[in-house]
């Protein structure tokens, strides 16, 4: 099929700063894209060929949307997994499957799929109802501290605490949950695995990432990784295990910890672009976004090499602050050598939401790293 230039439409569900950034990729390739968001102003807006609003989640709109193009895929999980299943039984191709989506939505669901494949993850157990969690706390069938995860709707720290008293239990939400092992970690890490319709694959080189300790959202991502390159192998393997495990189609950021006795356990997984590949645009040959693109049209994989070491920075907003954006000494950061900002095109910043991010490039990790630091000291994300 011509991609190219041509006729082919493709569609996206969610038109935020993922959608926008896989949009510089169909724009340089001039393939036409659709894109359907609930929001009127949201970043895909100004860059894809056709806009739509609508609700991701309902049946209807998403199926509707769906039968309008060649090939669909998202930048969220949050979309109407029926109306997909629907849609590929009409020959619409998804990619990644409805079924890809399925496994991975629920994170109850994900991680009996690890169990399932022998995939190393940290022990867990599922509920539920909060009342059936407290209960097993109660008669000590597990014990605290913990980790609690709502199965569904989490993202970006949402949905996630780590339950250290009885009282934090009673502040928490009365949804099906899951609760993990606190595990006693030295990393976090991350492997995308680009995977293509015809089944060739390839992956990225190994990413470190660091937390802020109360949002719980990713701060810095570091390629390489600095670890030892048996610990590199040993996660990239598993990341493997696990696209294979899935079978899915496009890009999988597989999420994992290295503990303090150096074993990998595979946290959680997203059938998607990731925040955990966005130092690709500038550091690698072939960026994530490009990968996707290439991944589910059936073209060949591109090079996934670094050209140079890269750290992102993530610009969320700042605590206080709720309004009308500001990027307070944003010249300041853009006179650093190997500093490119990316800024994603929300109206509105609140604290912690994700606003853009900044990629620094060096020769040297260790210098790079130095220079995330200073831009995160320098940059502000305010409201007016």
């Amino acid at each position: 099929m011509n991609y190219f230039s041509s006729n082919f439409k493709l569609g996206i569900l969610g038109g935020g700063q993922l959608g926008k950034m896989l949009l510089y990729t169909t724009r340089k390739f001039d393939v036409f894209t659709k894109v359907l968001d609930p929001s009127a102003e949201a970043p895909c807006k100004i860059a894809c060929n056709d806009f739509h609003q609508g609700d991701l989640m309902d049946f209807d709109t998403v199926y509707n949307f769906g039968k309008e193009v060649d090939v669909l895929t998202f930048e969220i999980e949050h979309v109407n997994v029926e109306a997909l299943q629907k849609l590929e039984e009409e020959g619409v191709r998804v990619f990644p499957s409805a079924n890809t989506l399925q496994t991975i939505q629920n994170k109850g669901v994900q991680k009996l799929f690890y169990q399932k494949n022998n995939i190393p993850t940290a022990p867990f157990s599922i509920y539920m109802s909060l009342e059936e969690l407290i209960h097993s706390v109660e008669n000590e069938v597990i014990s605290i501290p913990f980790v609690w995860k709502s199965t569904q709707f989490g993202y970006d720290g949402t949905g996630v605490k780590i339950v250290r008293t009885i009282e934090d239990l009673e502040r928490l939400p009365n949804v099906e949950c899951m609760c993990e092992e606190l595990i006693d970690f030295k990393n976090e890490l991350a492997v995308i695995v680009a995977r293509s319709v015809s089944g060739e694959t390839k992956t990225y080189p190994v990413v470190e990432m660091e937390f802020h300790p109360e949002a719980n959202q990713v701060e810095y991502v570091i390629c390489p990784a600095r670890i030892p390159e048996n610990i590199q192998e040993k996660a990239t393997k598993i990341a493997l295990q696990v696209s294979e495990g899935l079978q899915h189609t496009g890009i999988l950021a597989v999420e994992m910890f290295q503990t303090k006795n150096d074993e990998i356990l595979v946290n959680e997984v997203a059938p998607r672009p990731h925040n955990s590949g966005h130092y690709s645009i500038e550091a690698s040959y072939t960026d994530q976004f490009e990968q996707h693109i290439r991944a589910i049209l059936g073209l060949p994989l591109g090079n996934t090499e670094s050209i140079v070491a890269g750290i992102m920075v993530n610009l969320v907003g700042a605590e206080g602050h709720t309004g009308d954006v500001v990027y307070e000494h944003i010249e300041e950061i853009m006179k650093l050598d190997g500093v490119t900002p990316h800024i994603y095109g929300k109206k509105q910043t609140r604290p912690f939401r994700k606003m853009g991010h900044v990629t620094i490039v060096n020769k040297d990790v260790a210098e790079a790293r130095k220079i995330a630091q200073k831009v995160k000291q320098t940059i502000n994300v305010i409201s007016k």
